[in-house]
């Protein structure tokens, strides 16, 4: 499993309710992409940073791992922004590029760690069945789900294959190299179909008639932490509103 999803399951919220973790992680995500980016985006950023190292005790880490993708494609499509297009073909300094640089990477990189706070302490397999009872149809939880699974199914197929290749010094040299990584390519394609076909079988076996029954274990929603999290909001809106001050 990936880092961030043993997180998630093992965390410290684990066993709260993703209806209350879902309010807090979108609410700051509300707050981050609605008010302004200072000090609004920066306030709702560290907010859930805050509550990611803090209280959820999610490792730095894996924070770090999990944002570091992310983080590279925020800062690379930012970069457009410092230029202009001239109507004559030409490309120059854009006077207020170095602002909108920084507003969109602000409003971005805040809005990464909001959705961090509800992906490291929420595990797919929590949310994916609740889905149903707020009304997405059936045929979209059912996809996803079988999308998460296979997608750690090819990621154990592509380990495997590469542990071989490797044993068999096929990372040698910069030839033998790409010629492993197209086999690799080819034997992940092949694993793929085989394990869906399989797959397809065995729900056929089991007379699969369009959807899947999931037991799903109940949780209660804490009162206390809803009320927390309408005070961390109001406080995050206020004060993002006093120090903008008067437009």
């Amino acid at each position: 499993m990936f880092a961030l999803d043993v997180t998630a399951h093992n965390g410290r919220w684990r066993l709260r309710h993703p209806g209350e973790k879902a309010f807090l992680a979108f609410g700051l995500l509300a707050c981050a992409v609605a008010l302004p980016t200072w000090p609004g985006a920066v306030l709702s950023g560290g907010t859930a940073a805050a509550l990611l190292l803090g209280p959820a005790r999610v490792s730095a880490v894996v924070l770090l791992r999990a944002a570091r993708v992310p983080v590279l494609f925020v800062t690379t499509s930012a970069v457009p922004l410092l230029v202009a297009v001239q109507p004559s073909g030409g490309v120059s300094w854009n006077p207020n590029g170095a602002g909108e640089a920084l507003t969109a990477t602000g409003r971005a990189l805040a809005a990464l760690l909001c959705l961090l706070l509800f992906s490291a302490t929420t595990p797919l397999s929590d949310v994916i069945p609740r889905l149903r009872r707020l009304g997405v149809p059936a045929a979209v939880t059912e996809v996803a789900g079988v999308t998460y699974r296979m997608i750690f199914l090819l990621v154990d197929s592509l380990r495997t294959v590469r542990e071989a290749q490797a044993a068999r010094l096929g990372y040698r040299s910069w030839r033998t190299a790409y010629r492993s990584l197209a086999g690799q390519a080819a034997a992940v394609f092949v694993r793929a179909f085989a394990r869906a076909r399989r797959l397809e079988e065995g729900l056929a076996l089991r007379g699969y008639a369009g959807s899947l029954a999931v037991q799903v274990e109940p949780r209660r929603v804490s009162p206390g932490f809803v009320a927390a999290t309408l005070a961390l909001l109001a406080a995050v809106v206020v004060a993002s509103l006093r120090l903008r001050g008067p437009s």
